[in-house]
């Protein structure tokens, strides 16, 4: 099996977390430019419809009372090292995809620390103790689906998609909630009829590959509970980025 853990509004818990004045508070992480977007959104300030990737202005007038920060570059890369260091204690198949997640292939590790949820519990318990944040955690069968399953009951959500379960959550889910797809690709989606992975079966694989390229490969392959893709420990961890909302 393989787990997803994604920490929960990372770089906003992480300052709330170090202030306990903020906890409660609708926040943002961001610069004050009138180009400046949110990097992360506490839950608090989501409850507005606030989001990543918003402009701020408009963080602004759907919160007039928010707060924003302009976040710590070194502080979450320091809690990220220890975040995948705690990872490697249950497994050493972990692949960071950004600061504030990871993949973990646990894959012969239940001898030693008992069940995928126990695993999962004992990884979420060790992160809390440490660092006093939260996370949630997906698992599943294949790769693609532990990172739908982690995003299934945030924040502080642990979420099992067991292998008897799979090929039935496959057919029943929203192409949308499936990494990868984009905008474009929706909309060309929503021409052929098309809305969960399971509505893929009934199309022509040839004419998948010619209107979606590699992508329309790999979407015939997982709507058939198939996902070549493994936990990479070789995988380079994108850094925090260079946005003005972390000067």
């Amino acid at each position: 099996m393989i787990l997803h853990v994604d920490m929960d509004a990372f770089f906003a818990a992480v300052e709330q977390r170090d202030n306990p004045g903020l906890k409660g508070m609708p926040l943002v992480i961001s610069g004050h430019s009138k180009r400046s977007v949110v990097s992360t959104a506490s839950y608090e300030a989501r409850q507005f419809g606030i989001h990543s990737a918003m402009p701020v202005y408009q963080a602004r007038q759907k919160c007039p009372n928010l707060i924003i920060l302009p976040g710590s570059r070194h502080k979450y890369a320091r809690d990220s090292k220890q975040i995948m260091e705690i990872l490697r204690r249950f497994s050493p198949l972990v692949e960071p995809v950004s600061i504030d997640e990871a993949y973990v292939d646990i894959r012969g590790c239940e001898p030693l620390f008992g069940s995928p949820a126990d695993i999962a519990r004992r990884i979420k318990e060790t992160i809390y103790k440490e660092l006093t944040l939260t996370c949630s955690i997906g698992i599943a069968p294949l790769k693609f689906l532990a990172k739908v399953a982690s995003d299934m009951n945030k924040p502080d959500g642990l979420t099992v998609i067991r292998r008897d379960q799979m090929h039935e959550f496959i057919h029943r889910l929203s192409i949308k909630k499936v990494p990868g797809v984009g905008k474009k690709a929706m909309e060309l989606m929503a021409t052929l009829q098309v809305s969960t992975l399971g509505d893929l079966k009934r199309l022509d694989a040839a004419l998948l590959t010619r209107k979606f390229g590699s992508m329309g490969h790999r979407l015939i392959q997982l709507a058939n509970g198939i996902d070549e893709t493994s936990v990479e420990t070789g995988h380079v961890r994108k850094s925090i980025s260079s946005e003005s909302t972390l000067p």
